[in-house]
């Protein structure tokens, strides 16, 4: 039985032009380039200009993405935005993005699972493509988190970028065999609200009527992060009858090397499989995964008909999967 499927028809990336090495970041802070390599694997990370927005970001990624898909922007019917650094309060910054991109129709939103939130947006948007409420979108991860940054936590600010990256989602019939169907094969998302307190923004409209600074407890995130990315991972190839052996490529947020190292050994995951991007873009929470995946696609490791593996884990916490067959 033939099956509606959302298959990614182009990708697309964009990193602000600044470049700040851990070298700067030492001559400012208490730390050091080993210190930093050492303990994330990030060597530098992309910092967006004064008067560049999240938005700027997320829609020359979606530029790109539609230029690699050959379609219009006009035919995008949905653009959802994973982002925790809005342009505003409100409105959504999908809407800026939206109106950037010339298109007046159709619906935009963003959506807030921080890290996570690529896999989130991907999971939304193939809903809707699959229930024929939309028939093209724009899947996009925008953050400018040096915004939200304290310049003097050198157990934070060193660890995150700003960036974006962005899919195109057509549906599209498809066979109905999970084994050859081309685009999203199943998604898998969790949270907890119990561990809010070990990563979080201490600000916000509503509690302080500021924007605040990212806070985090390290050790405590590293030791779930690895758990439960393993388990939802674990629980992705299970639902579809497969194994780490037949996953192709294993795209993971871009968090901490240690973190994905880890991870994919507990899995069974060969290193030679990994895309790794952390060591030039650091953190960019929602858009590391499309990031990664860009970098893939472009120097030539990603091919159509290979199964990739997505997964992330952000404040909240959040976690989730993603099987897609490119």
């Amino acid at each position: 039985m033939t099956q509606i499927r959302s298959v990614v028809l182009g990708c697309g990336s964009y990193l602000p032009e600044q470049v700040v090495t851990n070298a700067q970041l030492a001559a400012r802070i208490d730390t050091s380039d080993e210190w930093i390599v050492q303990r994330t694997g990030i060597r530098e990370r992309h910092i967006a200009a004064e008067g560049e927005f999240t938005s700027h970001l997320a829609i020359k990624a979606a530029q790109a993405a539609l230029t690699d898909a050959g379609v219009d922007a006009q035919s995008i019917e949905l653009i959802v935005l994973a982002t925790s650094t809005p342009d505003n309060t409100f409105p959504a910054t999908a809407v800026a993005v939206q109106h950037g991109l010339g298109i007046n129709h159709g619906a935009a939103f963003d959506l807030q699972a921080v890290c996570s939130g690529f896999v989130f947006a991907l999971a939304t948007a193939d809903n809707f493509l699959r229930t024929g409420a939309f028939k093209r979108a724009l899947v996009i991860g925008a953050e400018t988190f040096s915004r939200i940054l304290d310049w003097n936590d050198r157990g934070t600010c060193v660890l995150f970028g700003d960036g974006a990256g962005a899919v195109v989602l057509e549906a599209q019939e498809q066979p109905g065999n999970a084994a050859t169907d081309r685009g999203v094969v199943t998604t898998h998302l969790r949270s907890d609200g119990r561990h809010k307190a070990k990563l979080f923004v201490d600000g916000g409209p509503s509690s302080t009527q500021t924007v605040g600074h990212l806070r985090m407890e390290g050790r405590e995130v590293f030791k779930h992060a690895v758990n439960k990315l393993a388990e939802t991972v674990r629980e992705a190839l299970a639902a579809n009858g497969l194994t780490a052996a037949d996953v192709d490529w294993f795209v993971p947020h871009q968090a901490n090397k240690r973190i994905i190292d880890s991870t994919a050994k507990k899995l069974g995951l060969a290193p030679e499989k990994i895309i790794l991007t952390i060591e030039d873009h650091a953190n960019t929470s929602a858009a590391s995964i499309p990031l990664a995946l860009d970098a893939g696609v472009r120097d030539g490791r990603i091919k159509p008909g290979q199964l990739l593996l997505l997964e992330a884990m952000g404040g909240g916490f959040t976690w989730g999967s993603a099987l897609i067959r490119w």
